[in-house]
């Protein structure tokens, strides 16, 4: 059972769910410290006062802001006795639909699971009532004294949670965009479409690895060994020029054949079955910006019923 490293309650109306909360990501990347490459000696980066010259523990450094020449010096207790009610509080602002909610707000994810046996039933009451009304809570959640807008969804048999940037905090996508007079014809996009089908065909997102993290780990048990580093097998730049879009998107759909009869003949011969394509990354549906706010909130859900 993972370490909790938030414990309080989501509450939405006068029911309230008592939960803790988990990360729901495990970093498996190798660790790597900063040496000498000369001798091999340990570099250790230290906090030097410029006052005093002496090195600060971590328990005596505090934050700081600084405004013409004035220096606001916050220390952890400071933080700590902030007044935000949603210090250990899940807030629920509003329930929306899922399709609402823009992905590129979200952030960290979290899960949350029963604080005790007693909050079981208020658990799955919230978690069955969101998968049958396919709808998410758009909540506030404080973690570490900063206080985020967050996104309550089901996953799988849990509730999970996504902290959010805030509305003011995406880009404007403004001057990003290819020019309105670039357009492309009908044929293409069917063109384009078909290799998308060709593409996601038995594809397996579970048999996916992490490449780096792979190479990393061959690379310093050759070091370790003393041994010669691997090499790289094979190249995966991408093209650096398309001349004509419809002989590159055929070319392509000719390779997806190819590779989908290749990997079909290794299946029946009993060779392991491994993805003919990378993923294709499925378009995004349109979608409005989640709101930061109780009123913004509430605007956000105005073509949609609304449950408490």
């Amino acid at each position: 059972m993972p370490r909790a490293m938030w414990a309080g309650a989501i509450g939405f109306g006068l029911v309230s769910v008592p939960v803790r909360l988990v990360p729901a990501v495990e970093e498996h990347g190798l660790r790597l410290h900063q040496v000498h490459d000369k001798d091999r000696g340990r570099i250790r980066q230290e906090r030097v006062c410029e006052v005093c010259g002496e090195v600060v523990p971590y328990e005596h450094l505090a934050k700081a802001f600084e405004s013409d020449e004035k220096k606001a010096v916050l220390t952890d207790e400071d933080l700590a006795d902030l007044p935000l009610p949603s210090k250990k509080l899940i807030d629920v602002l509003a329930f929306v639909d899922s399709e609402e909610i823009d992905s590129i707000q979200l952030d960290r994810p979290y899960l949350l699971a029963p604080a005790s046996a007693a909050a079981n039933k208020a658990y799955v009451l919230l978690r069955e009532t969101l998968k049958q009304t396919d709808r998410v809570a758009v909540t506030k959640i404080t973690i570490s004294t900063r206080e985020s807008l967050a996104l309550l969804r089901v996953h799988d048999d849990l509730l999970a949670v996504h902290t959010m940037v805030w509305p003011g905090e995406v880009r404007d996508p403004a001057g990003l965009a290819p020019p309105e007079s670039v357009t492309v014809r009908p044929q293409e996009i069917e063109m384009a479409a078909s290799l998308m089908e060709r593409m996601s065909a038995d594809f397996d997102l579970e048999s996916l690895s992490d490449a780096y993290r792979s190479a990393l780990e061959d690379l310093v048990m050759s070091k370790i060994q003393d041994r010669p580093a691997p090499t790289a097998t094979q190249s995966s730049a991408a093209p650096s020029n398309v001349v004509d879009l419809m002989a590159a998107l055929q070319a392509s759909i000719d390779r997806a054949d190819s590779d989908s009869t290749a990997t079909s003949s290794q299946s029946k011969t009993g060779t392991k079955k491994t993805p003919a394509t990378k993923a294709a990354k499925a378009p995004a549906k349109k979608t409005t910006k989640a709101s930061g706010g109780r009123g913004a909130a509430k605007k956000t859900a105005t073509k949609k019923r609304r449950t408490g």
